[in-house]
């Protein structure tokens, strides 16, 4: 009765850490959850009063590509935040509104993995570590998932030369693996590292999508969120090489840069014809934005005084740690998001010790990641904390995780 890809899919990272903890009796203080990425600041305070002023519109279906209120609005602010020359983007042609992110991520797996590509099973590429939902979507696609490594040595970000035919007889690789890629995932600000990739970066990834044929999805939903300099966007790179978007797809959410998780609203945008073939596949199983979130959505993406109050949260929080946790457990200052990734030797185990001595939720790496070809997973030695609770409760808990590791 069930698909048996389901057999590929490990248990998603937080019902492992339920079953890692749950066993655990924590002490009988108010437990504090670090583990999930759910940000905790205040919504905008004009929220509520757009959703109730719109409330009418809840009896109409929504269309699939949104409101033009709303694609101009994300227009307008892809311009003006990654330097966009005018005319580049179309609002009907480049933009789709999506119910978050995550949805999205999964979904355009659906949309451009075959069954086979030169004359082999289709391959995703997937950064390791990783967002687990896309691994799910390689899988559940039938696609072989190939990981990149992403660790310490490759500075936290996807190595993609030992794909390059001239490193394939020196690697685990197949040689032909990029022409049987169909889809590649990148992350930046990166999750779980707060790795940011730069333009040049950015360049060869496109550059080898167009080579060999496959969509990069780029996953930005932590763009808004960064400590000293604004990161590099995808579309702002291919402005810097002509302006063609081919094969290239950016993902964006409110929920990171709004703090609002639960309106569920994010959009995609590039490539002409994967937005105008991703629309028509969406509208038979894409999950659709409300008209009163799509209004909201247009109000929050015109707003900048609210991101920016947020970041500065943020790096006050990561000032704190800096000064917490500086020289201990690999510290970094992370150039973007609000994870600290943390070298703790036993991610399970710190997991553990942290829930039995002061009820703090955390993620060990490991969930986070695969093992590589030497049976070693890039995880296995960190813990992800998320800074996404007051200034107080956030050093509070910096405090009692440093004590405790």
């Amino acid at each position: 009765m069930l698909n048996d890809r389901l057999d590929q899919l490990t248990d998603y990272p937080f019902d492992r850490l339920r079953a890692l903890l749950d066993p655990i009796t924590p002490p009988p203080v108010s437990p504090l959850v670090m583990s999930i990425g759910e940000p905790q600041h205040a919504a905008p305070s004009f929220l509520r009063e757009v959703l109730d002023a719109n409330a009418a519109l809840w009896n109409r279906y929504p269309p699939t590509n949104g409101t033009p209120a709303f694609r101009s609005a994300v227009v307008d602010w892809l311009n003006r935040r990654f330097h966009l020359p005018a005319g580049m983007l179309d609002a009907d042609r480049h933009v789709l509104p999506v119910a978050g992110t995550r949805e999205a991520l999964y979904a355009i797996a659906d949309l451009v993995v075959p069954r086979r590509k030169s004359g082999g099973k289709a391959a995703v590429l997937i950064p390791n570590p990783f967002y687990q939902v896309y691994l799910g979507a390689a899988l559940m696609a039938g696609a072989e998932a190939v990981f990149l490594q992403a660790g310490e040595s490759t500075g936290f970000l996807p190595d993609f030369s030992p794909l390059e035919p001239a490193a394939s007889n020196d690697t685990m690789f197949d040689p032909y693996v990029l022409d049987r890629t169909a889809l590649a995932y990148l992350c930046s600000p990166a999750n779980p590292q707060g790795a940011i990739m730069g333009a040049d970066a950015l360049e060869r990834a496109i550059r080898l999508a167009r080579r060999h044929d496959f969509v990069l999805a780029v996953d930005e939903c932590y763009s808004e969120i960064y400590d000293r300099d604004p990161p590099v966007g995808a579309l702002e790179v291919c402005a810097r090489m002509g302006g063609d978007l081919g094969n290239v797809l950016v993902f964006h959410s409110l929920s990171k840069r709004s703090s609002v998780p639960g309106l569920r609203s994010g959009f995609v945008a590039g490539d002409p014809a994967l937005i105008a073939a991703f629309a028509r596949l969406r509208a038979y199983g894409g999950a659709v934005t409300p008209l009163p979130v799509l209004t909201a959505a247009t109000v929050l993406w015109r707003d900048e005084d609210h991101v920016d109050r947020s970041r500065s949260l943020y790096r006050a929080k990561i000032d704190a740690a800096e000064r917490i946790l500086g020289g201990r457990f690999g510290f970094r200052r992370p150039p973007g998001s609000f994870f600290l990734w943390l070298k703790v030797g036993d991610g399970e185990e710190a997991a553990k010790a942290l829930w039995r001595e002061a009820a703090i939720r955390v993620l060990p790496g490991a969930y986070l990641a695969r093992p590589t070809a030497n049976g070693v997973n890039p995880g296995a030695g960190y813990i992800r904390v998320a800074l996404v609770h007051d200034q107080e409760t956030t050093e509070a808990a910096l405090r009692r995780i440093r004590d405790i590791l």
